[in-house]
């Protein structure tokens, strides 16, 4: 069992694609400043208000990650139960979408902020698409990480916050996780921005 902190990264990480990505970003943040009791009175009255459920997994996550913080035990059971994961309404592709102005130096930057690092596998990039067509399309950052991965996840949100991204979508899996449906479609349909010396798996 991981810490508080992990559990609740791994919890933002399930939510990918589900929670708005202002909010997700902003939870992410508000993890790596240690302000895990204001998660845990936040997160499941967003989860509530905008009716998103949570398998058994991840209900799990939930609680063993924000009632240690402080969250009413009560407030989280009254989060809607899935039978299973959902389906998000996205695709991607590792092209990028025509009418997107991008030029390089995103990859030039997050090269040199995370070259050399010993806990990094992979860095990839793709572009999320809504299925319906609404909203422009969205870099997803995916990295595979042996450590840090709440600290990682800060660092490249800033990062993508610098280069003009407002709400930046970085995705940052644990060792050896199982990646839900959202990051297995991102990473299928992704290029490499850098390779680093760790060697990590994904099913």
């Amino acid at each position: 069992m991981g810490t508080p902190q992990t559990l609740c990264h791994e919890l933002l990480f399930r939510l990918a694609g589900r929670l708005d990505d202002e909010e997700l970003w902003r939870y992410r943040d508000w993890l790596d400043g240690g302000a895990e009791a204001v998660i845990a009175r936040a997160l499941p009255r967003t989860l509530l208000h905008e009716r998103i459920g949570l398998t058994v997994e991840e209900h799990r996550l939930l609680t063993e990650a924000l009632v240690p913080a402080g969250a009413s035990p009560a407030l989280l059971a009254g989060v809607l139960s899935l039978e299973s994961e959902p389906r998000t309404g996205f695709r991607f592709t590792a092209v990028t979408p025509s009418g997107v102005a991008t030029g390089d130096s995103a990859a030039v930057v997050l090269g040199a902020v995370l070259r050399g690092r010993a806990s990094i596998g992979e860095v990839r990039s793709t572009w999320r698409i809504t299925d319906q067509g609404g909203g422009a399309p969205r870099r997803v950052l995916l990295v595979s990480a042996a450590a840090e991965h709440v600290r990682l996840t800060a660092e490249l949100q800033r990062v993508l916050r610098a280069l003009g991204e407002h709400d930046p979508c970085v995705e940052v899996a644990l060792p050896d996780q199982r990646l839900p449906s959202y990051h297995r479609a991102a990473w299928a349909e992704s290029e490499v921005v850098l390779t680093g010396p760790a060697r990590l798996t994904h099913a």
